[in-house]
This record gives structure tokens, C-alpha cells and sequence, in this order.
């Protein structure tokens, strides 16, 4: 079912309907600042199997967790390096992703992680509102493996309708690329994937600290 978010009513009807389906164990379609999401708890290993099988990927292509405060960050993971901190601070909330070690006492399955997590933080007021009430949520892009990216409540759930629970609708996305992804894991940090964030945009904001990452995106 689709819910609009026009006013706050309506706002606090669609986040109510995506927390319940999240407790249960059942995926919904979010908005985020970059393209649609959909979403399943974290910690619920059979709903982040259900997100993989819609989406039409195995394994090993384990989905990002989505947050609501950078304080989670200490929560989920290990080993944060001192730049990945600077960027998290210049660059959260919004599309960045930050690949690093788990935190390894995590009773969660996103798939074949190799002991790591991509994690971020979206610039979206309905996506943080809801992620405040869930939990972090397991979260792809809202489409079907090979397929462009829904842009819209209506795109995302013409092609996963009948996986999800819950379509909560909030209008157009405002950002056509993803997120940008910084693998943190080592002392250099590399660019997994380009996206709206910029190799320029990131080694500015270490430019203070001496340290440049690595594009492999």
C-alpha cells in the first residue's frame, strides 16, 4: 500500500505503517536524498534474504545500512579510521557510504560481508524520521537488478509491489546519482563507487589533514 506524505498527518501515517511492517519482518519502499530505497530490518536475516530475492541478487552484493545519527557509527562498526571520521563530520548526513569493519558481536546477516558494513547516514526528513523509530535498516536502491533506479514511489513499486509492505510516497527523489562510496577499511581510503559525491569535493575536506583517497570507483 502507498502512503503519501503531503501534511503531517499523512507523514505520520506512512512512518507508523513503515515502522509496523519493519517489526514485521516485511519490506518497504522509502525515500532517500539520492533515489528510492527499499528497506528491511537490519537485524532480521530472513527480511534482508527477502530484499536480496526482489531485488533479484545473491549473497554477495549484501546491501548498505541506513542510519539515523552519526553516533550509530560507533554502534554498527570498529577500527574508524581518523579520515573517515573527517568525512562522516563534512559529509553526514548525506550520499556518502563508508565501507568499514563491523563491529564482530553484530547478530545480523546482510549477506557475504567479509566482517565489514557500508553505512550511511541519508539528508531526507521522512527517511530519518522513520529510521528513528526502526532501527537501521538494510537498504538498497528500489529496483529490480539491471533496472534504472526508481526515482519516484511510483517506479519503485511498479517494480517490487509485490514484495513490499509499505510504499511510502514523498514525491520525486531530488538526487539523480547515489551515493558516493569510500571503502575505510585501510589506512588509505578508496572510492568503491563515483556518485554525487566527488573524488575533489572528498580530498578537500582532508586536504587539512594531509590524506587523499584513492578513486577505484
Amino acid at each position: 500500500m502507498r502512503y503519501p506524505t503531503a501534511d503531517e498527518a499523512e507523514l505520520e501515517a506512512a512512518v507508523e505503517a513503515a515502522t509496523v511492517a519493519v517489526r514485521r519482518g516485511e519490506l518497504v519502499v522509502l525515500p532517500t536524498d539520492t533515489v528510492y530505497g527499499l528497506g528491511a530490518d537490519a537485524f532480521d536475516p530472513a527480511a534482508v534474504a527477502a530484499l536480496l530475492a526482489a531485488k533479484g541478487r545473491g549473497r554477495d552484493m549484501p546491501p548498505p545500512v541506513l542510519i539515523s545519527a552519526q553516533t550509530t557509527l560507533d554502534a554498527l562498526t570498529t577500527d574508524v579510521p581518523a579520515y573517515a571520521r573527517t568525512l562522516v563530520e563534512a559529509f553526514w548526513p548525506g550520499p556518502l557510504t563508508i565501507v568499514c569493519h563491523q563491529q564482530p558481536s553484530l547478530q545480523w546477516d546482510l549477506g557475504d560481508t567479509r566482517g565489514t558494513v557500508a553505512v550511511r547516514m541519508p539528508d531526507h526528513p521522512v527517511a530519518l524520521a522513520l529510521l528513528e523509530r526502526t532501527g537501521p535498516l538494510a537498504v538498497s536502491s528500489a529496483n529490480v537488478t539491471g533496472e534504472p533506479a526508481a526515482s519516484t514511489a511510483e517506479a519503485a513499486e511498479e517494480m517490487l509491489g509485490g514484495a513490499v509492505a509499505v510504499v511510502v510516497d514523498a514525491g520525486p527523489s531530488s538526487g539523480a546519482e547515489p551515493s558516493t562510496i569510500v571503502d575505510a577499511t585501510g589506512p588509505q581510503g578508496r572510492i568503491l563507487r563515483r556518485g554525487a559525491l566527488s573524488l575533489a569535493e572528498l580530498n578537500e575536506a582532508l586536504e587539512p589533514f594531509g590524506v587523499t583517497l584513492v578513486d577505484e570507483g
